[in-house]
């Protein structure tokens, strides 16, 4: 997808959404330009200190947080094996992003979840296609595989020359960031063809709702520069005037 395209598709985004009969306001909140020297606990108390209010909650980009824990890897550096080289050919080619289809994210995902369940994911993923089913691969993989991002031009610079790992312990991040804060929280991971999986979320908070208040990707997934988001209930006598203030 061209950064043009990525742009036009955020501006045409609503700011609320309706689920359950109720309608909830995304308020995307733009930051400095992330980076490992960030702590995300901290950056999100400072960006929302003044724009929360009671009964919000904050989302928080599942990149941004994996990049503070040193998780964006520089596509050159990865020096995919031939087992890499080989399974990335056989990937299926999605519109929202690499995944493990290049031989770096590939090589990743190696190494974070072994040979040997790569292997067996591979194995499956072909069986699953050959009765038409899609997604075997990444199920049997695991999460940490899924979550894997190569490079891409649309991608903020310089992350558009990483590949970015999956979060460690995202649950554990959101606790802490609701600890931080007095927010209920959640680490996501959205992109902009209606997938929304909330990976981390504090216990007071439905992963349900998350995901569906998120399912149009309101945070953006590129220069936006947003990687966090305040979501707010609200009343039908106050969408007007947060209509006109985004």
């Amino acid at each position: 997808m061209s950064e043009t395209g990525v742009a036009k598709k955020t501006k045409q985004k609503s700011p609320i959404i309706e689920y359950n009969g109720l309608k909830y306001l995304r308020i995307p909140i733009k930051t400095h330009l992330i980076t490992d020297k960030d702590d995300i606990v901290e950056v999100v108390a400072n960006y929302t200190k003044d724009l929360a209010q009671k009964g919000d909650f904050v989302v928080v980009s599942e990149s941004a947080t994996a990049i503070t824990q040193g998780r964006a890897i520089p596509v050159d550096s990865i020096k995919p094996c031939w087992l890499a080289r080989f399974l990335s050919r056989y990937v299926k080619k999605v519109s929202y992003g690499i995944g493990l289809g290049s031989p770096e994210t590939m090589e990743m995902a190696i190494r974070e979840v072994g040979v040997i369940r790569i292997l067996i994911a591979a194995v499956i993923g072909f069986i699953g296609k050959l009765l038409g089913r899609s997604g075997d691969f990444y199920r049997v993989a695991g999460m940490q595989a899924a979550l894997i991002d190569g490079a891409a031009d649309y991608v903020i610079p310089p992350y558009n020359r990483y590949v970015i790992l999956g979060p460690r312990e995202p649950w554990n991040v959101a606790r802490k960031i609701k600890e931080a804060t007095g927010l209920e929280a959640a680490i996501v991971d959205v992109n902009d063809i209606g997938g929304s999986w909330a990976i981390g979320v504090t216990d007071g908070l439905d992963k349900r709702l998350v995901e569906q208040v998120l399912r149009d990707n309101p945070l953006g997934q590129s220069r936006e520069q947003t990687p966090i988001g305040l979501v707010r209930l609200i009343r039908d006598e106050e969408i007007e005037a947060a209509s006109g203030s985004m």
